[in-house]
């Protein structure tokens, strides 16, 4: 059967259709694709924040196969043209820019932090998979 996808919203619904369609559970599949149930669960929850890549893992997996065709425009909408991208050259810069001074109270001068994080913030990282 096929389903037409026109928003990211409809995307979650067919997933999770396929899905119970092939008899599987979102642990069944996460195993299939060497993640844990939860990452599953988060890329079917929200598939609109997942990599194209990782939907056709997921896609892959559940033998489903995707086809585009242009829709048929309605009567009063005008098709929607392309605008040729505008290429610019990338010129790398001759020196690397040093940072301006900054005089601290005690008159020395300083270079001036570029760091957006206040001093003795504590940053932690979210593990990813690598999938």
């Amino acid at each position: 059967m096929d389903y037409a996808i026109k928003t990211l919203s409809q995307l979650r619904p067919i997933l999770l259709g396929f899905r119970k369609s092939a008899g599987l559970t979102q642990a069944a599949l996460a195993e299939l694709l060497g993640i844990t149930q939860q990452s599953y669960a988060q890329l079917e929850a929200n598939p609109a924040s997942a990599s194209v890549e990782r939907l056709f893992k997921v896609m892959r997996l559940l033998n489903v196969e995707l086809h585009m065709s242009q829709a048929s425009s309605a009567p009063g909408n005008k098709p929607v043209q392309a605008e040729t991208p505008k290429l610019q050259r990338h010129v790398p810069a001759a020196k690397k820019a040093k940072s301006p001074s900054v005089a601290n109270r005690s008159g020395r001068t300083q270079k001036a932090s570029s760091s957006k994080q206040p001093l003795g913030a504590i940053t932690t990282k979210k593990k990813r998979e690598n999938w």
